[in-house]
């Protein structure tokens, strides 16, 4: 018998936490933070165009140069982060959409590297680099 951590397979769980990222690459896109999570150092932004895997909606880490103090919610901002992807087992990946009916293929991480703020309303087009 599989033994199984949080009702997913050894083998599974094994693979996800010692997945090998790819050579990161770089994405600017625009949007807004939605959420800060200080004790973490990242934030979840909410881009209007989607990353490769269909989502809007990501949590980047943030570098330490960024201050979440210096940050505002609601705000668009152009981000410039580094996308790093590491694809799963064709295995994992059938396990999962079938055993846990969702449909994931690789597993993304953010890092975000500069944001520059964008005003909106202004003839001068207006911007800050943080």
């Amino acid at each position: 018998m599989v033994k199984k951590k949080d009702g997913i397979p050894d083998w599974v769980s094994d693979e996800i936490q010692n997945a090998k990222f790819n050579k990161p690459e770089e994405t600017k896109k625009t949007g807004y933070i939605l959420e800060f999570y200080d004790t973490d150092n990242k934030i979840d932004a909410q881009l209007y165009d989607p990353v490769e895997d269909g989502r809007h909606i990501v949590t980047m880490d943030l570098p330490k140069k960024i201050k979440i103090g210096d940050l505002e919610k609601g705000t668009v901002y152009e981000f410039v982060f580094d996308q790093h992807k590491a694809p799963l087992s064709k295995k994992v990946s059938e396990y999962l959409e079938k055993e846990m009916d969702m449909n994931m293929d690789a597993i993304y991480q953010f890092e975000l590297k500069s944001l520059e703020l964008l005003v909106e309303g202004s003839n001068d087009d207006a911007a800050e680099e943080i």
